[in-house]
């Protein structure tokens, strides 16, 4: 193991351990991320006795400030591109309602029991007499041969002392594409409510972090069938089911909202984006209605989603900013371009689109395009036909109208200054005829034809111009 411990950092961190006679390890995602071939920019390093005193020193010698952080008995520095972080070894015992620790000091031994999980339980030793040395009392080399996530002690015990590592048990199998052992999957069963007292910022940082996963779909099986998506996110649990009346049955929008996530995933890593994909339909156990003779109806679901949005934001303690707004907005047109894509394609229609899309719109066509999930090989090719027309037109119609984030070509004050008018209802109504206009193609979206049109509609309201040039 030596051989993955040549950066020169390791070499001085050992010889100040041998100098000041500390016993001192590498641990954790680093040693993972060996065997995993994945480069990692995160070192934690376990010492023998005071972690803090330790990282000082080491701050003296690499010259470089160290941030001590006493409540939680860490301390960390950088070194070059690195991020170095010192804890002594501890043990840790729990209350049943905290999952913050009473810690003590520990042996190695000690500390590699406390860890989450066996592929994190790794340490390899840097003083020169076990230097690049393995110890895995818990055999996570094996489990990540296996692609096993394991925790090292008795996962009812470690899942209910500390419930956050339910969440990120989910994550780590979601972004490796690990199996969580049957014994673990159990335990996070009789545990999940115990969740609720893990804080809300906590539990979303780790579900980004599987949304951002390659395959989304994952995770959030786990979260349903181990009961905690019920606990954390309670909407979207709701999706799931299919009721049949009649012999009429719908599909199940839970795993309809898996598939529109994970075919998204494939064509964007941005987090908001999945996030509309997630709440798309997230509206349709709330607008679910039967109509005999015709099925079942989701009327409305769009309208009702986007109004959810912002409750739902922050009740996960998510940014409330314009990337909730973002996202509503994508929830609310999320059918435009596909009832576009089933229809005569009109410029007028694509105009609105465009209008009423901005600059969200490339966005909303790679959401559209992951909404279609049917398994039906002919209406695929035909929505698939259809759609490529769709973003032809919108093409067109964007380099013709320049329509992105529409200003309109003539202002409120333009208008009172060409009739000599204060501000009112009459100014209103002129700007939405000039909008209209536009969009329906009847004149350009230029000031020169938009100012004559503004003449032309306001003199039909009786209107005297006193200003006839723009």
């Amino acid at each position: 193991m030596k051989k993955h411990l040549q950066h020169p950092i390791f070499k001085k961190l050992s010889e100040l351990a041998d100098a000041t006679g500390t016993e001192i390890y590498v641990i954790g995602g680093y040693v993972r991320d060996i065997f995993l071939n994945r480069p990692s920019k995160d070192i934690d390093i376990v010492v023998i006795g005071n972690g803090i005193k330790f990282a000082e020193a080491a701050g003296k010698l690499l010259e470089t400030k160290v941030s001590v952080f006493k409540n939680f008995g860490t301390a960390m520095l950088r070194y070059g591109d690195l991020e170095i972080e010192f804890v002594g070894a501890r043990k840790e015992s729990y209350r049943l309602e905290s999952r913050k620790p009473i810690v003590e000091n520990g042996t190695l031994e000690d500390d590699q029991k406390r860890r989450d999980f066996s592929i994190n339980a790794m340490a390899l030793g840097l003083n020169t007499a076990s230097f690049g040395s393995l110890l895995d009392p818990f055999d996570g080399v094996k489990d990540l041969e296996n692609k096993l996530i394991r925790t090292p002690l008795n996962p009812v015990e470690t899942f209910s002392d500390d419930p956050l590592r339910m969440m990120r048990a989910i994550r780590f199998a979601t972004q490796l594409d690990f199996t969580i052992s049957a014994d673990a999957i159990e335990a996070i069963k009789k545990n999940s409510e115990r969740i609720k007292i893990v804080s809300a910022e906590r539990i979303t940082d780790e579900l980004n972090r599987i949304i951002l996963a390659k395959k989304p779909s994952i995770g959030f099986i786990y979260l349903f069938d181990t009961g905690l998506l019920k606990h954390i996110f309670p909407q979207m649990a709701e999706l799931y089911g299919v009721e049949v009346i009649a012999g009429k049955g719908h599909k199940d929008n839970f795993y309809h909202t898996l598939q529109v996530l994970d075919n998204l995933a494939e064509n964007t890593e941005d987090l908001w984006l999945r996030w509309a994909a997630i709440l798309h339909d997230i509206a349709k156990p709330a607008t679910k209605r039967f109509e005999p003779g015709h099925g079942w109806t989701f009327h409305g679901h769009e309208d009702r989603g986007a109004r959810m949005v912002p409750k739902i934001f922050a009740q996960l303690k998510l940014p409330l900013n314009e990337k909730m707004k973002l996202v509503q907005k994508l929830v609310q047109l999320h059918l435009r371009p596909i009832v576009l894509a089933q229809d005569v394609v009109t410029d007028s229609a694509v105009r609105r689109l465009l209008f009423e899309a901005g600059e969200e719109i490339d966005g909303l066509m790679l959401l559209c395009n992951a909404d279609v999930t049917t398994k039906n090989e002919y209406k695929i090719k035909k929505y698939r036909s259809n759609f490529n027309l769709v973003k032809q037109k919108l093409k067109d119609v964007e380099q013709s109208d320049q329509l992105r984030n529409w200003q309109p070509p003539v202002s409120g004050e333009d208008i009172m200054k060409a009739f000599n008018i204060n501000a009112g209802r009459d100014v209103g109504i002129i700007k939405t005829q000039i909008r209209e206009a536009i969009l329906e193609g009847e004149i350009k979206n230029s000031k020169e034809e938009a100012y004559e049109y503004m003449l032309e509609k306001g003199k039909a309201m009786g209107l005297i111009p006193v200003k006839l040039k723009p």
